[in-house]
C-alpha cells in the first residue's frame, strides 16, 4: 500500500467565532497530523452566520484550505456570487439548479495525486428546489473516477437517515462521505464495509454553549414564543469548539484506511482577532 494521504475536514464554521477558530487551529492541526489537504464547510461563516463572504473565503485560503464547501446558505450573500463564478475552490451543492452561480465539484493536487471534492445537498426536510442527490452523484461519478480514485464528498443534509443511505450508496465508490448542516458532531465515524470513510455529521465550529452556534435567547424566542419575535444571532461566548475529522486515504485505491474524530475546545481564543468579517 502506498503512503496514505491525510485530510482534515472541518464542519460548518459559525460566524466570526468559527473563522477565528479556523485561523488559530487549522495551522496547528495541519502540523500535528501532517495533513496533506484541508476541506472546510464555510456556508455559515458570514458575520450573521448565514452565507459566506469574499473576505471570509480569502481568510480560509490564507490558512491553506484547499476547498471551501457550502450548503443551503451558499447564495445568501450576493457579494459572493462573482466569487462562485470565478473560483473553482469554492463550491455550492452540485444539485442546485444549473443557472445558480458556481459549481458542485472540483479538483486539487497533492504532489502527483489528484483529489476530487464534491459538495451535494440532501432533500429530506429541506425546502430548497434540488435535483435528486443520488442521481446527480451517480451521473458525475464516472467522470470523477476517470480522473482520480480519491474523492471526498460533503453531503449537506438534514436527516440522519438520508445521510446514512447516501454513505452506503457510495460505499466503495468514493473515499469519504461526511455529513454537514445539522451542526452537532456525531459519534459514528467509521470505515464502511467497502472502504469508504463516513461520519453522519462533522459538527460545527463556534460557541459551545449555544444553539448550534447561535444565541439561546434569540433561538428560544423564535422557536417557543413566535417565529417573528426571535432572531438567530451568532453566539460569541467562550468556550469555543472546533469539530471535524482527520481521514487517511490510500492514494492508489482511494479507500479510507483510518478515520479520527476531532474536537478542539478553546477557552482562551479572542474572537476580535479574526480578520475575516
Amino acid at each position: 500500500m502506498a503512503i496514505p494521504l491525510r485530510f482534515l475536514i472541518i464542519g460548518d464554521l459559525i460566524g466570526d467565532p468559527g473563522l477565528a477558530l479556523a485561523q488559530k487551529w487549522i495551522p496547528r492541526l495541519r502540523e500535528e497530523y501532517k495533513i496533506d489537504g484541508v476541506v472546510v464547510n464555510g456556508e455559515n461563516s458570514a458575520k450573521n452566520g448565514q452565507g459566506i463572504t469574499p473576505k471570509g473565503f480569502e481568510l480560509l485560503k490564507s490558512l491553506g484550505v484547499n476547498v471551501v464547501t457550502t450548503g443551503n446558505h451558499a447564495l445568501d450573500s450576493k457579494e459572493v456570487y462573482a466569487l462562485f463564478k470565478e473560483r473553482e475552490d469554492l463550491l455550492r451543492p452540485l444539485n442546485f439548479h444549473p443557472e445558480c452561480p458556481g459549481r458542485g465539484y472540483t479538483f486539487f493536487n497533492v504532489g502527483q495525486h489528484v483529489v476530487a471534492v464534491v459538495n451535494i445537498h440532501g432533500r429530506v426536510f429541506i425546502k430548497e428546489l434540488l435535483d435528486c442527490p443520488f442521481r446527480m452523484m451517480d451521473s458525475v461519478l464516472t467522470f470523477l473516477r476517470h480522473k482520480t480514485p480519491i474523492i471526498l464528498v460533503d453531503f449537506h443534509a438534514e436527516a440522519t437517515s438520508e445521510k446514512r443511505i447516501f454513505g452506503l450508496h457510495l460505499d466503495g465508490r468514493v473515499s469519504v462521505v461526511v455529513g454537514t448542516h445539522t451542526h452537532v458532531q456525531t459519534a459514528d465515524e467509521m470505515i464502511l464495509p467497502k472502504g469508504t470513510g463516513y461520519i453522519t455529521d462533522l459538527g460545527s465550529s463556534g460557541s459551545m454553549h449555544s444553539v448550534i452556534g447561535f444565541s439561546f435567547e434569540g433561538a428560544y424566542r423564535k422557536m417557543v414564543v413566535h417565529p417573528r419575535l426571535g432572531k438567530f444571532e451568532v453566539e460569541t461566548a467562550l468556550p469555543l469548539v472546533l469539530t471535524g475529522i482527520v481521514v487517511s486515504v490510500d492514494p492508489e485505491t482511494g479507500k479510507a484506511v483510518n478515520i479520527e474524530r476531532i474536537k478542539v475546545v478553546d477557552h482562551e481564543l479572542v474572537v476580535a482577532k479574526c480578520n475575516g468579517k
